[in-house]
């Protein structure tokens, strides 16, 4: 009895280390995104920075890794997790995925459309309103603000 309790226990707080792990890589990734836009993108268009194209590039391409990842970014072990940090999940994640896969069909052709467009500070003003309403609207729906 005392072995089957002792396996329950070591799979049970397996699964919540797994979780935490998968919560803490979506968080990065997310706050990686947050600094090139909050940091870098954003603060060129309002003028309080130079343009800089190797900053653009590089923030591009971040956003583009990000494309990449956000498919396994939430796996179903996140769904009922307890809630970390200043944001969660939204269950609709996995309740609504079709939708959340469509927004990241349309964050990943902002960007796309973004990098082959952006060669000034006139083209950075002209495409960044398109990746920013992609990730505010999967942020308005599919995210959760805790506290």
């Amino acid at each position: 009895m005392i072995r089957i309790f002792t396996v329950a226990a070591a799979v049970l707080l397996g699964a919540g280390v797994v979780a935490a792990q998968d919560a803490n890589q979506g968080r990065t990734v997310m706050k990686a995104n947050g600094k090139v836009m909050g940091a870098v993108l954003s603060p060129m268009v309002k003028g309080e920075k130079p343009y800089d194209q190797a900053a653009v590039n590089d923030a591009l391409a971040q956003l583009e890794e990000t494309v990449k990842k956000l498919p396994t970014l939430y796996p179903v072990s996140l769904k009922n997790a307890k809630p970390d940090g200043d944001y969660s999940p939204s269950p609709k994640i996995w309740d609504e995925k079709a939708e959340f896969d469509a927004h990241i069909a349309n964050f990943g052709k902002a960007v796309g459309e973004a990098k082959g467009k952006i060669k000034d500070i006139d083209t950075l003003k002209a495409s960044l309103p398109a990746i920013g309403k992609q990730c505010s609207g999967c942020h308005e729906t599919f995210r959760i603000k805790n506290g």
